[in-house]
Parts: C-alpha cells; structure tokens; sequence
C-alpha cells in the first residue's frame, strides 16, 4: 500500500486526506501548528493520524508521495529534505484531479479571480448545472471528489497549488490578470511568477478554451514565450475582438462561435471597470458551457457581491464604511481607490510582500482624506504617503483602526479597509481581519 503524507492540516491538506484515505491509501496528516477543531475531528471520522504542532520526519521522510499546502513555501527545510531524497511533491489540487471526470473551469490571476470565480459558480447554478465551487474558496476539491458526484468544478487556483501541479487539466482555463505579487515566494522574480499563473494551460488541448485579459501587457508579452495549445478568447474594453469579449455602446458584448450575447454595463451587478472585465471573463466561460443569453443576462444582473471584497458593511454618521480586506495587494487596492466617488478614510497595512506603492500615490492625492496604518510595521506607507495623505495615523488591531478612522471621518465620507498587504502580522488570514473590521463597525 503506497504511503501519502500530508503536510498542512488546513481546508486544502484536510479534503486531501480523506480523498487518499477514501482510495486505499496509508495516510499520515502533520502539521506544524494546531489544527483547527473541525479538521481535527472530520480526521478522526475518518480514522486518519495525524499530529500538530510539530513535524516528526521519520513518520514524513518515508512517503511514496507529499501533498504539500499551500501555504508551505519550497525553501521549507523539511521540503527541501523531501526534494533532495527525491520525493514527489504534489499539490491537493493535482491529486484530486487524478480522482474527478469532471469537467473543470479554472481561474487565477493576481485581482479578480475570487470574484469571477464565484460569479461563473452563480451562472452555471442559475442555468442548473450540478456544479462544485472550490480550490481556493468554499470546499477543499479533494474533500469534494471524495463526498459528492459533480458535472462541472469552477476552481479558483492560486500560483502556489499551481506551484506542484504536473498532470491536471483545466477544460477551460482563465488568467484574470498578471501584476507583481507574492514576489516574496518566487525569489523576487516576476518571470518566475508569471511563469507560475501560466503553469493553468498545462496538458491543454485544442479543443479547450483559455480565456484571458489582452489589455493585460503582462499577460500579452508571455503569450508568445509559453505555449498554448487551446482557442484563445480574449476580453477587452480597448478593441473589437472576432471571438471574445469586448465593450462597445455602453454593453459587453460576448462573442463564442456563432452565438452573440449583449448587455448594458450599467445592469451588471458589479461596478467599476475591474468588474466589467471579471463579468466579461465569466460570461465567455459561460458561453463555452452553452448557458443561453437570458440566464447570462440575469445571473449577471443579480449576482451578490463576495465576502471581504469591497463589501459594504454599513453606513454609520452618515460615513459609508467597506470591507476589501482581499485587496492583499497593491493592484486590489489600485481598484478599491479608483472606484471611490467620496473622500476616503483608508484603512492599509499588514505584512508586505515586496511591495512597491508608487501606483498608488496620485489616487491617494486626488481621493483619500486621512490613512490609518494598521500593523506592526508601517514605514513604507510612510516613506511613500508621508505629503501626500494630510493625515497619517497609527493602529495596532481592527478595534483601534475603526476608531481612528470614525473620528478622522466626515459626513459622506468612506472608510475603506483595503490593505494592500497581507494579514498574518495581526490576523490568522484576510478573513479573520475583515470579520473584525466588521465586527469593530457594528459596535460603533
């Protein structure tokens, strides 16, 4: 009986866990933090071993295969181990690919993907598809090949489950879009990274379709350098586009084969220009799955908006306070600023990733009223606002952030968590930092 390890006892490493347990495997779960209760208990349903808070290597060093989380970088010691002696690292995301007759539509990109990967999930469950949403939202994959019977997985693929994937296939492949991010994973390297959201049109055929942004110059310039076997349907708010998406007379218009779609922008559920090219992105998916116009048309009307991304929360004095605790990069809060109409109080920091905020500076002149810094280290923000921002102040949790950006604020104002940064200096994840936020707003 082959022997897998599981390193990472999250969402991801859990569903991987029962799907090798569920296939015969020997599996042995480890994790170097405590494991969360739920996953500690679906573990012992399952009657896996496991161990927290802690690697023992003679129980890891003699798997025939490592499914590795994602969150454990390659320069992990215990990885590196594993790699000299030659064991195969695989992501949860390619072992459950080996397990699913699915057909999969996949998506990743540096902003966006969350928010068209939901809203393709909303098309398909419109027209009445049976279909899965997971990968790096909802559901571990692996969890759900083993417990339930899809048609169709929407996945939503981070470059680090892209990292260890070798074999799986997307049907339909989506990159939303390419900007520096997480540069602090690929050696600071942007070839490396780019590299790494491409590795989605792996084993693709002709008769698959890849979906991208061609206003996108990063996107553009490497789609020449990496294979792509699959029809190429861009979306574009620049040009006209024979087969694609593009905007013209205040609509998208969708085209696939012979079949068009149209639809004012002004009816999308989603505002501002990053949201028409998410729903461009989404309705082309939806065109190749053969979802007829009307549903198209509706779904998009009525989609509701993502957790943690631009979410409004609530209006208090008069102030209209937003969640865009997923804006974890500077491209995410790029969008976040630009489709602001009122003053905005700013709510940023967290733990830097490699970040360069120049971009930032002329829509923080022209919009934001005051910042409040929350983190444990705030000198880049002041190195780079410092002049540009009147107001500068410094928070070291949700609580502390709310109430300085309340006092700060004005009548018609905007208070907009958008942090450009990770989490982890203060919060478990993005999550964790948005429900606080939310948590700190209702109490005021």
């Amino acid at each position: 009986m082959s022997r897998i390890v599981i390193l990472g006892g999250g969402e991801s490493g859990t569903g991987a866990a029962v799907l090798a347990k569920k296939q015969g495997f020997d599996v042995f779960l480890s994790d170097k933090g405590k494991l969360g209760k739920d996953y500690a208990e679906m573990l012992r349903k399952w009657d896996i071993p496991f161990e927290e808070g802690g690697h023992s290597e003679e129980l890891i060093l003699n798997a025939d295969e490592v499914i590795k989380s994602p969150g454990i970088p390659n320069s992990a010691p215990l990885i590196q181990k594993l790699t000299s002696q030659g064991t195969h690292i695989i992501s949860e995301i390619e072992f459950a690919g080996r397990y699913d007759r699915a057909r999969r539509i996949c998506i990743t990109g540096s902003n966006g993907k969350t928010t068209t990967t939901s809203l393709i999930y909303h098309l398909l469950s419109q027209a009445g598809l049976n279909v899965g949403l997971g990968g790096n939202i909802g559901k571990s994959y692996a969890y759900q090949v083993a417990t339930s019977d899809h048609d169709i997985y929407v996945l939503e693929i981070s470059s680090f489950q892209l990292d260890n994937m070798y074999d799986f296939k997307a049907d339909i492949a989506i990159i939303t879009n390419i900007t520096p991010d997480h540069l602090d994973r690929y050696n600071h390297d942007m070839e490396e990274y780019v590299k790494a959201k491409f590795r989605i049109t792996r084993n693709m055929s002709s008769e698959d379709c890849f979906i991208f942004c061609s206003d996108d110059e990063i996107t553009i310039n490497h789609l020449n350098k990496i294979v792509v076997k699959a029809k190429q349907l861009p979306f574009t708010q620049k040009t006209e586009v024979a087969q694609g998406a593009f905007v013209k007379d205040d609509k998208i218009v969708i085209r696939y084969q012979d079949s068009e779609c149209d639809m004012y922008i002004r009816e999308l559920a989603l505002g501002g220009r990053h949201n028409v090219y998410n729903s461009m992105a989404a309705a082309i998916a939806a065109k190749v799955m053969d979802i007829d116009n009307g549903t198209i048309r509706e779904a998009l009307s009525s989609f509701q908006p993502v957790e943690h991304r631009l979410e409004k929360v609530a209006s208090v004095g008069g102030v209209l306070y937003v969640n865009d605790s997923k804006a974890t990069n500077v491209d995410a809060a790029w969008y976040a600023l630009e489709c602001q109409k009122q003053p905005v109080v700013w709510i940023v920091g967290g733990t830097d990733k490699g970040n360069d905020y120049s971009s930032l500076v002329p829509l923080a002149r022209e919009k934001v009223r005051a910042m409040v810094c929350m983190g444990v280290d705030n000198h880049k923000f002041h190195e780079s606002f410092d002049g540009v921002v009147p107001e500068i102040v410094e928070a070291s949790s949700a609580h502390e952030a709310v109430q300085l950006a309340s006092r700060l604020a004005k009548k018609g104002d905007v208070v907009l968590l958008s942090p450009c940064c990770a989490s982890f200096d203060l919060f478990r994840n993005y999550e964790d930092r948005g429900e606080q936020f939310k948590a700190e707003v209702r109490k005021l």
